[in-house]
């Protein structure tokens, strides 16, 4: 009896493990500074269907602005390469967030290169590129399977999930204040332990995500 009692709390215990092993939003020790002011941030839900913390200022209208000044994106802080995510992949994710990112906030509104009246100011950052254990799954919530999942963690033999942090503002040109902003944490392809090489392609379907997401973007 005992031992069915200790294996239905394990049981339990694996749930409650299970249901916080995975952040699918960016966690306040990871906010990187870029943005500042991360009051009033709430999750949502984007036009996609992935959740992302955002604030929109309540005043906002988009029929008050006729352009966007796209400032690059750039990475902050600035990221230091590992042995399993290299400088040139690092690179290759700004690159190409770039190339994808420009053209959809085009097709929101054109693009201008000053700050005039009218004008929305669009500023970006990767904040962070990392891989993590990935969390467990419901068929490992059995207390043999929990053990097995920590050794294979620890020893850095269990897949990991490739991970890219953002963090986004537009501001008005007039007041120089916000009028939204977006924290993302996105998903890119899943690498079988700690030492495979992640590449600019593994990460590639976050920035795809995040364009998509600023296409469809309905306020």
């Amino acid at each position: 009896m005992k031992r069915i009692k200790l294996m239905q709390v394990a049981a339990v215990a694996g749930v409650l493990f299970l249901a916080g092993c995975t952040n699918h939003v960016t966690q306040a020790d990871k906010f990187s500074g870029f943005l500042g002011d991360y009051s009033g941030l709430k999750e949502v839900k984007t036009a996609g269907g992935s959740p992302v913390l955002r604030w929109i200022d309540p005043s906002f209208k988009k029929a008050n602005y006729s352009y966007i000044k796209y400032e690059p994106i750039k990475f902050y802080p600035e990221p230091q390469p590992t042995e399993q995510i290299s400088k040139e992949t690092l690179q290759g994710v700004l690159d190409y967030a770039n190339s994808r990112m420009k053209p959809a906030l085009a097709e929101r509104l054109p693009l201008t290169d000053h700050a005039g009246p009218r004008t929305l100011i669009f500023k970006g950052a990767i904040t962070g590129v990392n891989t993590s254990a990935e969390g467990l799954q419901f068929y490992e919530v059995i207390p043999v399977a929990l053990v097995i999942a920590g050794t294979e963690t620890a020893t850095g033999h269990r897949t990991r999930d490739t991970e890219v942090y953002f963090e986004g503002e537009l501001i008005d040109s007039a007041t120089g204040k916000p009028v939204i902003k977006v924290v993302r944490k996105g998903f890119g392809k899943q690498v079988s332990n700690d030492t495979q090489k992640v590449t600019a392609n593994d990460l590639k379907t976050v920035v795809d995500s995040l364009a998509n997401d600023t296409k469809l973007f309905n306020e």
